[in-house]
């Protein structure tokens, strides 16, 4: 698959999921197993990587979708994102374990996970079941909800304040 063929609109997801779910195409029975997640994911780092390796873990499918550059402006300040949106989204879509990239512009996926219905619904260690956006909806559906936890010391933010931060000369 190329990273093209893995940059989806909303809409466009919705039927290549529902063509998945049609054709039981994972070759198991019933359906492919779909794994949704979301986030920022402005500059990617071994964090993300591992996150989204483990995320795939538990389906046949994993969706990413990205909150668009209004959207991390809303949630991360004026300075985010870093990188445009067409730019994240080509970069998570070049992952081995990323099977679809989207975007929503709220400030929350909750219209895309009522749209797409994945079977996994999975977030950061910061985020625990009852806490994340669209949880309800998924368990309603006869889904899952997981949290992964964090690898220490691994943030977007933390790279940043390092990027900023004054080198003292030898």
């Amino acid at each position: 698959m190329t990273i093209q063929s893995k940059l989806k609109s909303p809409l466009a997801l919705k039927k290549t999921i529902l063509k998945l779910r049609k054709s039981k195409s994972s070759g198991k029975k019933g359906y492919p197993k779909i794994v949704f997640t979301n986030g920022c994911f402005d500059l990617l780092h071994p964090g993300h990587v591992t996150y989204l390796e483990k995320a795939r873990s538990l389906g046949d499918i994993l969706v990413v979708a990205l909150n668009t550059d209004a959207s991390v402006r809303r949630l991360k300040g004026k300075e985010r994102p870093l990188n445009s949106l067409k730019d994240r989204m080509t970069v998570i879509a070049a992952l081995a374990s990323v099977d679809y990239v989207t975007s929503f512009g709220e400030d929350t996926p909750l219209k895309l996970i009522q749209s797409l219905l994945p079977d996994v619904l999975v977030k950061g260690g910061d985020w625990s079941p009852s806490q994340m956006i669209g949880s309800d909806v998924v368990l309603k559906n006869g889904g899952k909800v997981k949290s992964i936890r964090f690898i220490r010391g691994k943030s977007t933010t933390r790279l940043i304040r390092k990027a900023r931060k004054p080198r003292s000369k030898k």
